[in-house]
């Protein structure tokens, strides 16, 4: 049964950026993280991709902001999973976290799953953006920023002075050098340009921080399944707990485990 992986399935080292690349082909949107996908609107509408006429996409909420609207998504995609007997438990209270390695081991089974039924292979007649817009709503749609209160008076106050004429016809704004204008555009270029250098540094800091926050879950669960009373005791399981523990340097570490297996590997032959 295509519901039924493993966690060393091959399904479950697919790459985030695949996963979104996957996402984005198929519904025709523009996700940049895994958490966007948390809201449940995005597997409740492959799977009405995979299975037309399944999913009653008339009650997914593809606009839902609380954790009370996701779930009723999630809600909605299990019970469309006991409709086509999937056995498939949907761990609903830490999707809805937002959290990136649950969420992503989740589409990764969904990923999976999809491509064993379609083999892969797009139903080009399936137009995601329409769907979506039929059941009014469609995530794409973004409303334009609104120019800030500074913008707006900045402009009002450029439209007035350039209409505003003295009493012979010429403009009634007061001359200024041209020097002092020259300074106030390098500076205002100046004020962008570092703004957009901090906005970069927290976005790239937040990506960083995200992706330890990754690796470290995965670190913790491999810990995890070493601790398992029915593999502590095996020589693998000490062996990766000893690189997992070490805190010298990681040639040390493996060649330290490496030794270990050697030794297991001697005593079982002889």
């Amino acid at each position: 049964m295509a519901s039924n992986i493993g966690m060393m399935d091959s399904a479950y080292f697919v790459g985030r950026n695949e996963i979104l690349s996957w996402i984005n082909n198929r519904l025709q949107l523009n996700l940049s993280r895994i958490e966007e996908a948390a809201s449940g609107d995005v597997q409740c509408q492959m799977m009405d991709m995979t299975h037309p006429g399944v999913v009653p996409m008339h009650k997914v909420n593809f606009d839902a902001k609380t954790e009370y609207d996701k779930i009723q998504n999630y809600k909605i995609l299990q019970d469309v999973f006991n409709k086509l007997k999937i056995d498939k438990h949907i761990e609903v209270s830490r999707l809805v976290k937002g959290r990136p390695l649950d969420n992503l081991e989740f589409l990764q089974w969904l990923k999976h799953y999809c491509d064993s039924v379609n083999g892969g292979i797009m139903n080009e007649n399936y137009n995601p953006v329409e769907r979506r817009v039929k059941v009014g709503k469609d995530r794409n749609v973004r409303c334009p920023l609104k120019k800030s209160k500074s913008q707006q008076t900045n402009i009002k106050n450029a439209s007035g002075s350039s209409n505003t004429l003295g009493p012979n016809g010429t403009s009634g704004a007061k001359p200024f050098r041209s020097s002092e204008a020259a300074g106030g555009a390098n500076s205002s270029v100046e004020i962008q340009a570092l703004s957009k250098e901090i906005t970069d540094l927290k976005s790239a800091v937040n990506l960083l921080e995200k992706e330890r926050d990754f690796y470290f879950a995965k670190l913790r669960d491999i810990e995890i399944l070493c601790q398992a009373p029915e593999v502590k005791n095996v020589s693998m399981s000490i062996a990766i707990k000893k690189i997992l523990y070490a805190d010298n340097a990681k040639e040390s570490a493996l060649d330290e485990a490496q030794d270990y297996l050697n030794l297991c590997n001697e005593c079982c032959a002889n």
